[in-house]
């Protein structure tokens, strides 16, 4: 097979999806609307001390972002399975892993690009310094792709299980603390003006093996749960 059609292919199929995000505009709303409420609920939760809030700031954006994507993470594939298309992506003569991938990738950016592009936002609610900002940016573009692709997996496994919003959360939970650990590792290394380079080298690591593994193994349970 060439590589225009590939491509093209490869196109359509991120087109469709950021269209079809779109006309749900209240969806991408949510986690942006989930994320802002959290954080503004700390200042209240735990006194307006400065100090504390710093503290806290990177953490707290950090965990409040990758839940906000858990709540969008359920419906990755859900109208695909209701309307069949995904039965028609399985059998298309493209590769199916990097269909996923393209469909992956209109997840994180109608889904975690919002959040990113907030965080500053949120970081300054918190009293985060101005200059930890790029590195908790850098954090979350390396964070937020991670959940997104370890995210797709496990919706390919529970891909025939309704109502399993619940059923992702507890699987994924697990599997992002490491994540967080490094990318909180790294802001408050920089909060400390201490190096903050190690934790987001591992994070960069953790992000380029997901990135070839993941949508195979989605691919893989995908055909799994069609099958059953």
């Amino acid at each position: 097979m060439n590589q225009a059609p590939l491509g093209r292919a490869c196109a359509a199929v991120l087109r469709r999806d950021l269209t079809l995000a779109w006309r749900r505009r209240g969806d991408i709303a949510m986690p942006v609307l989930y994320a802002l409420i959290v954080t503004t609920l700390f200042p209240f939760a735990l006194g307006p001390e400065n100090a504390l809030l710093q503290r806290i700031a990177g953490g707290a954006v950090l965990v409040t972002v990758l839940l906000a994507m858990l709540l969008a993470l359920d419906g990755m594939f859900r109208s695909d399975i209701e309307d069949g298309s995904l039965e028609q992506l399985v059998l298309a003569p493209q590769p199916l892993a990097l269909m996923l991938g393209m469909k992956i990738l209109a997840h994180w950016l109608t889904t975690a690009l919002p959040l990113i592009v907030i965080a500053p936002m949120l970081a300054s609610m918190l009293q985060l310094p101005a200059a930890v900002m790029p590195v908790m940016l850098l954090a979350l573009a390396l964070a937020t792709p991670m959940l997104s692709l370890l995210g797709a997996v496990l919706v390919a496994l529970t891909a025939g299980t309704r109502r399993s919003g619940m059923l992702l959360a507890l699987m994924l939970l697990p599997l992002c603390v490491p994540v967080v650990i490094f990318a909180a590792g790294a802001l408050a290394a920089a909060q400390q003006g201490l190096p903050w380079i190690a934790p987001i080298a591992w994070l960069g690591a953790a992000l380029a093996l997901a990135l070839v593994l993941a949508p195979l193994a989605c691919a893989a349970a995908l055909r799994i749960a069609l099958d059953a």
